[in-house]
C-alpha cells in the first residue's frame, strides 16, 4: 500500500507540475499574441497612411507631367524662379 501510495502521489506531482508549466507557457504566449496584435494594429495603421501619402505624391507627379501651368508655379515659388522680364522682390520674415 504504501508503494502505490508514493506512485500516486508522483503520479500527481508530474500532473500538476506539467498544469503548471502549461499555464505559464499558455500565459506567455498569450501575452506574446497580444503584443504581435498590437504590431500590426500600429503597422496597419502607418500602412494606411503611406498609403494616402502615396496617392498624394502621384497626384502632384500626374500633374508635373502633365499641367505645364501646375509646373511653372512650381518652378515659379519653390525655386524663385522669374521669366526675362520680371523681377523678384524677397523680404526677410
Amino acid at each position: 500500500m504504501n508503494v502505490r501510495r508514493v506512485i500516486v502521489s508522483l503520479y500527481l506531482l508530474v500532473f500538476v507540475s506539467i498544469v503548471g508549466m502549461s499555464t505559464v507557457f499558455f500565459w506567455q504566449t498569450r501575452a506574446e499574441y497580444r503584443r504581435l496584435q498590437e504590431v500590426e494594429a500600429r503597422s496597419q495603421k502607418r500602412l494606411t497612411q503611406l498609403e494616402l501619402r502615396l496617392k498624394e505624391q502621384q497626384k502632384v507627379l500626374d500633374r508635373l507631367r502633365t499641367d505645364p501651368t501646375y509646373v511653372e508655379h512650381i518652378i515659379r515659388h519653390r525655386l524663385m524662379y522669374a521669366k526675362p522680364d520680371e523681377f523678384i522682390f524677397r523680404f526677410d520674415h
